[in-house]
């Protein structure tokens, strides 16, 4: 160990003694990285100038300049005697990054002339104006530039305005691969350069931004003694740590073998795993087969081995702080629940992003709950209950069976799948937050989640503060959805004769009539009443009157006979009725006084 010892003094005094910011690149055709450029992680920071830090790419092959705000560009040129680089996008898409970037903190300008642009999402192009196939989102609609700032009211008629971009260079208008222009500050080496010198910091400088011309590049160069003692020092320090490692790995390779294998046996199926991009591809077999498309982004069909199939979400690269995807992986990756679906995975390479699931072949139970033909509905009633009762576990066991409460913010038939057996799993946790149990409130500053299934408090604290009981509601508009075929969305503005359809199934259930949605067979009937009731009760305005999960499966599982018709929750039945009128609990809730708290990181 002496001789370990030895070595290492020895490498530190010759390095200490060499200097380390020598000419490099990220590849063999990248561009040469010199003052007043310095490479992040090999380069000292003395080696370069305030701003001017390059990296390289996991593989090495390019050259990449970070820019705000969270804009990575490629580098594939550096004149140091025009003071100029030329970046590509390596997305091929510059529009995307422009709405992001901010150059006024960098020591760098475009060259060249620039414009403002102004962005439209529309059915068919304007007059003059410029498609770009890589911005756009989801939906039919396209993403068109218009040269200026444009108002709304001039633009075209059937296009939605999206946003402005300031002082976008003319060659960014170009698709696929083209290369912008950066020049920096001609007072940083441009009098050495025009000399055809290069430049330095002052080494004996108190001052940090003092700089020095040179003649020869060579001077960063130490006599071949020091650099023949540090590199043996080099070799005969790995050898050494070589053999320590082999030594070590023999004497305990039986033991620990059969160990890791254990562990990695029993958790592989538990324990989240990261994957590349390059992985995902492959998994997908190149993206062939697509299986659905939302607001979030896009599922593809994969395959990790013969008998493992997995769902794959590519996220849009819409939000800039990946907010819903952070979400996502850090509380789905620590659930495990037979009615939650099994996060196997995630992406997180550069801007690409993606959750890998296992993989439910019966779709969501969107395609099912909005059926209008119960005669030929492929669930039967029975089957649903069993469905509602799986998804009331598990919304019960987010809201207590985990260390801290989870609130998913966005129940709805969308988010729930079907496994072959028909058995329901919740999904789509990028609205969900975390907070302490022994809290009663949330503290949210937008509203979250589904029109149609966001509980009033959500958007008002009129009713009340946001809680676990916000998932009740949802829920309860769930319930009511799967009785009666219909969305809870769907109120037709048009035509106000229409009523609301939770509405309806409570005036119906108040007057003591049927349901009237065709069901002919009694015990079907009986079901489909227990969800209608248990679905009111849990759509109760106020939160306070909205039973907790633990009571709501207690409902779905008792006798529906014994079930008691709960108040009415629509005000609009009764014009001169006040909010909290109807459930008796306006007064209530001014004794429910709670400490508002913020959600945990």
């Amino acid at each position: 160990m002496s001789i370990f010892f030895v070595l290492l003094f020895l490498l530190h005094l010759s390095t200490s003694q060499n200097d380390d910011c020598a000419p490099t690149r990220c590849s063999k055709q990248g561009p040469t990285i010199r003052f007043p450029f310095r490479l992040k992680n090999h380069h000292p920071p003395h080696c370069g100038y305030p701003g001017f830090d390059l990296s390289c790419s996991p593989n090495n092959t390019a050259t990449l300049l970070n820019l705000p705000y969270s804009v990575q560009v490629q580098v594939t040129n550096i004149n140091y005697a025009s003071q100029s680089i030329s970046i590509q996008d390596p997305n091929n898409c510059f529009m995307q990054q422009f709405q992001n970037l901010n150059l006024s903190t960098t020591p760098f300008r475009f060259a060249g002339p620039l414009q403002n642009l102004s962005f439209f999402s529309c059915p068919s192009p304007g007059l003059d104006m410029e498609w770009f196939p890589c911005l756009n989102g989801n939906g039919h609609d396209q993403v068109y530039a218009d040269l200026g700032f444009m108002p709304v009211a001039y633009g075209p008629t059937s296009c939605k305005k999206m946003y402005n971009v300031r002082s976008v260079p003319l060659g960014a208008f170009d698709h696929g691969r083209v290369d912008i222009q950066l020049k920096w500050p001609h007072r940083v080496c441009g009098k050495c350069e025009a000399e055809g010198k290069f430049c330095r910091f002052v080494s004996n400088s108190s001052t940090s931004d003092e700089l020095e011309c040179f003649i020869n590049p060579g001077d960063w160069k130490r006599p071949s003694v020091i650099a023949d003692v540090t590199l043996g020092s080099f070799l005969l320090l790995v050898i050494l740590i070589a053999m320590y490692l082999l030594h070590r790995q023999r004497k305990t390779k039986r033991e620990d073998h059969l160990k890791i294998e254990k562990f990695l046996e029993d958790y592989r199926s538990l324990k989240p795993a990261r994957y590349s991009y390059a992985d995902i591809k492959k998994i997908t077999n190149q993206f062939k087969d697509k299986v659905g498309q939302g607001g979030y982004g896009t599922v593809y069909r994969g395959q990790l081995s013969d008998d493992v199939h997995v769902a794959v979400k590519i996220l849009n690269n819409t939000k800039g702080n990946g907010e819903d995807f952070i979400n996502e992986v850090g509380i789905i990756g620590k659930i495990h629940h037979i009615n939650v679906v099994r996060f196997v995975g995630y992406c997180a390479g550069g801007f690409r992003r993606a959750l890998i699931y296992e993989f439910l072949p019966n779709d969501s139970l969107e395609k099912f709950a909005s059926s209008h033909d119960h005669d030929k509905h492929l669930l039967g009633w029975k089957k649903q209950l069993e469905i509602a009762l799986g998804i009331a576990k598990g919304i019960e066991y987010l809201h207590q069976g985990c260390d801290q409460q989870i609130l998913h913010f966005d129940i709805k038939p969308h988010n729930i799948l079907l496994d072959e057996n028909l058995n329901p799993k919740i999904t789509d946790f990028g609205q969900a937050k975390l907070c302490s149990k022994e809290q009663s409130v949330v503290s949210m500053t937008t509203a979250r989640g589904t029109i149609g299934y966001i509980a009033p408090e959500v958007f008002s604290r009129n009713f009340g503060n946001v809680s676990y009981k916000s998932d009740i509601y949802s829920f309860g508009m769930l319930l009511l959805e799967m009785v009666g075929g219909k969305k809870n969305s769907n109120v037709m503005a048009n035509n106000t004769n229409q009523i609301y359809f939770p509405e309806w199934i409570y005036i119906h259930l108040d007057s003591g009539e049927e349901l009237g949605i065709g069901i002919q067979d009694e015990e079907d009937a009986k079901i489909a009443k227990k969800l209608a009731i248990v679905g009111l009760w849990c759509i109760q305005w106020y939160p306070v009157d909205r039973p907790s999960m633990h009571v709501v499966i207690q409902m779905l599982e008792g006798d529906g006979d014994t079930l008691i018709k709960p108040p009415n929750p629509f005000v609009s039945t009764n014009p001169t009725m006040v909010p909290g009128q109807a459930s008796g609990t306006a007064e209530g809730l001014h004794h429910s006084k709670l400490e508002v708290i913020v959600e945990s990181e």
